[in-house]
């Protein structure tokens, strides 16, 4: 990709961007020409959990629905036609594994089967059937590659509140009154995840998977520090993104975002959850990337899960945006992000891998981390 030249910033853009674009002086992140496949949804999340039921418990105040539930594993989805979009394996320790995502034929499977590492085509033996490849990407984490599921029956919501608006008045003679319950969750809609070798990482999502940039953050230095990447789905919309890679001193979940149907769904999952005793992360806020309302809950091991409504979506000829790293580019509106929500998880492994990638990552300088740790503190 090269260094870019700087370029004037759209005239309806000014409060997201500076008035000259930065500049991104790595190859990465950038969408590749020809991919090996091109991924057509995010289907699932896989995580281990010591406790299943306190999981449980969490995640269907979050609003998601339990779907089959065994000794030692535990599904659940949302609203939506796929089979699940949540599945927890009991372990002695908390820890996200990875996620999966559907393919377009089998063609694709047997394509991404024949990658150096990746397992052969085999049953998923989960909700839904079909079969799956698991492959790791350069940071360690699973990726399951999923054809053939069978759509699950699409359960009952409610439909978005009707708003009166200074020019449209759609609610005459009613009030509004939502269900004072847990949100609906529609669907699984992104994952985030850091990294340390971001370079190596970007370009594995963009060659094999087919993921396109829709927006990068860019450091001083031209250095990427988050990507914000989509399916590409040809002229079919797709959300702004479905994976964000940030820049790390270790590989990390940092979140996953669950689509509700309106902004009064968020609100009252704040209430919900804030009532149940949870402990809250961040919001409620409107992101600038992707531009959703967003509210932010951790879960008993400290993960954080996202409840968003009305997000951009793109076609796949839409350009990448390039942005400068502020705490200001965070949110439109709401409350400053809190320092404590990209605190990382410090303990001996953990210094271990920031010791250990420091010295062997290409993309990691004190540097960098340094920067980093002054733009949030």
């Amino acid at each position: 990709m090269g260094r870019l030249c700087p370029q004037k910033a759209p005239e309806n853009d000014t409060m997201t961007r500076p008035t000259t674009l930065p500049l991104l002086a790595t190859p990465q992140p950038a969408r590749h020409p020809a991919p090996t496949v091109k991924a057509r949804s995010l289907a699932h999340l896989i995580f281990e959990r010591p406790d299943l039921e306190q999981a449980e418990r969490f995640l269907t105040d979050f609003g998601l629905v339990v779907c089959q539930r065994g000794e030692d594993v535990l599904y659940l989805r949302g609203t939506g036609p796929a089979p699940y979009c949540y599945r927890i394996h009991r372990a002695e320790r908390a820890r996200f594994v990875g996620f999966g995502l559907t393919l377009a034929s089998r063609a694709d499977l047997q394509k991404l089967a024949r990658l150096p590492g990746a397992s052969a085509i085999e049953p998923t033996g989960m909700p839904g059937g079909g079969e799956r490849v698991r492959l790791s990407d350069p940071s360690g984490f699973t990726v399951e590659a999923v054809f053939g599921q069978a759509p699950s029956t699409p359960l009952q919501h409610r439909a978005p509140l009707p708003l009166n608006l200074a020019d449209d008045s759609l609610r005459i003679n009613a009030t509004q009154r939502p269900p004072a319950a847990p949100p609906e969750v529609l669907k699984l809609g992104h994952v985030v995840l850091e990294v340390a070798d971001y370079q190596a990482t970007c370009a594995w999502y963009t060659q094999h998977l087919g993921m396109i940039p829709s927006d990068v953050q860019v450091l001083p230095d031209g250095s990427p520090a988050v990507a914000f990447m989509r399916l590409d789905l040809g002229d079919t919309p797709a959300d702004h993104h479905t994976l964000a890679l940030a820049q790390g001193f270790m590989p990390a979940y940092s979140h996953s975002a669950y689509e509700v149907v309106d902004a009064d769904a968020v609100g009252m999952g704040q209430r919900v959850l804030r009532e149940r005793g949870w402990k809250h992360a961040w919001g409620i806020g409107r992101h600038i990337l992707g531009s959703q309302i967003f509210d932010y809950w951790q879960d008993p091991w400290g993960d954080k899960h996202e409840h968003y409504c009305d997000g951009d979506l793109f076609t796949a000829e839409h350009p990448t945006g390039l942005h400068a790293v502020s705490p200001e580019a965070m949110a439109q509106w709401g409350q400053r992000m809190p320092r404590s929500f990209t605190k990382p998880k410090m303990n001996l492994a953990a210094i271990r891998a920031l010791l250990h990638n420091l010295r062997h990552s290409p993309d990691l300088t004190l540097r960098k981390l340094i920067t980093l740790a002054r733009l949030f503190a």
